[in-house]
């Protein structure tokens, strides 16, 4: 499906993998996995956000395939993975286990990539023992730990509690969305693009968006809702990178710096200036650097060399200035 619903040429593209396969997550749910690039490179696995799939990697996986292994795998319900009548973040952590144990050797590295949803899959899994065997460094890009509805700025209201249940409303609706049209076109760059998005970013992203089947966007919206992984952002013992849009209105800023904040080894925080919510597909050229740096960084590393702590610091790309610093 994920295919079908993606563009036909440029850079958004899916690539065509190397390899296929199933990886069978620990209540029986399939997933749908591919696997790209050089076979012996370092490892990066990329988990992608509510109501996308793979496709939506698809910058990332042709920039990094020359010299990288990438593993992508499509979340329950979306994509190529059928749906299951579990949804919950525990269920995510099991499926993110389960990759993880398919495609890796064991004890073998990688730096494990998550986008909004996927971000909170890599919190969920971040004590369990199948994460930590096999984690070398994360990527959270553009996402959040709590209070996710609460803090979404999509409704332009002040915050509080009608915002609140009429965010809670328009997120969770169970009305299908229909084919891809000039109105759903400017309705989902406003909800989750920066201003100067390309049209054919926002193509991309509402082909990937408008794929996923309504009953599965209903039921994952509802789990999105309640999500609650402060505690988990503070077992993720392995060095973290956080990116964010400043135009972010799903999960905005506050969520980033929150995790920075949180994380025991905090790499740093990259804000990319009048980016939306989409930043792999905004970005792909800033979110691919900052997976680099993580695997020139951390990729080749034990399961020892991650301990200690590190500094914070706050990046606006662009300026190459650091905004925000502490010890």
């Amino acid at each position: 499906m994920s295919r079908l619903m993606s563009v036909a040429d440029g850079p958004y593209v899916p690539p065509v993998p190397l390899r296929e396969l199933t990886a069978v997550s620990a209540d029986g749910a399939r997933l749908h996995v591919e696997v790209h690039g050089a076979a012996d490179g370092p490892v990066v696995v990329l988990a992608h956000g509510w109501t996308c799939s793979t496709a939506f990697w698809a910058a990332q996986i042709r920039e990094l395939a020359p010299d990288h292994r990438v593993v992508a795998y499509d979340q329950r319900g979306h994509g190529r993975s059928p749906a299951s009548p579990v949804c919950s973040t525990d269920v995510l952590a099991d499926d993110l286990e389960a990759v993880l144990a398919a495609t890796l050797a064991p004890g073998e590295k990688a730096v494990v990539v998550g986008h909004s949803m996927g971000g909170m899959t890599v919190l969920a899994a971040s004590a369990r023992p199948g994460f930590r065997e096999h984690a070398a460094a994360v990527l959270l890009c553009s996402t959040g730990s709590s209070r996710l509805v609460a803090e979404s700025l999509v409704l332009p209201m002040r915050a509080g509690r009608l915002r609140t249940w009429l965010t809670r409303r328009s997120l969770s609706s169970r009305a299908p969305m229909g084919p891809v049209t000039p109105v759903s076109r400017r309705i989902l760059k406003y909800a989750t693009m920066g201003a100067g998005s390309t049209p054919a970013m926002v193509e991309v992203c509402a082909r990937i968006v408008h794929a996923c089947p309504r009953k599965v966007r209903y039921a994952w919206a509802r789990v999105l809702d309640g999500v609650q992984l402060d505690v988990q952002v503070r077992e993720l013992v392995v060095p973290a990178a956080v990116v964010v849009g400043t135009a972010d209105r799903m999960t905005p800023p506050v969520h980033a710096r929150a995790l920075a904040a949180a994380l025991p080894q905090c790499h740093g925080v990259t804000e990319l200036p009048g980016l939306g919510h989409m930043t792999p597909v905004e970005a792909p050229g800033a979110v691919t650097g900052v997976i680099r740096e993580l695997v020139v960084t951390y990729g080749q590393l034990g399961s020892n060399s991650t301990q200690g702590t590190l500094g914070t610091q706050t990046t606006r790309v662009g300026s190459g200035v650091p905004i925000e610093e502490s010890a």
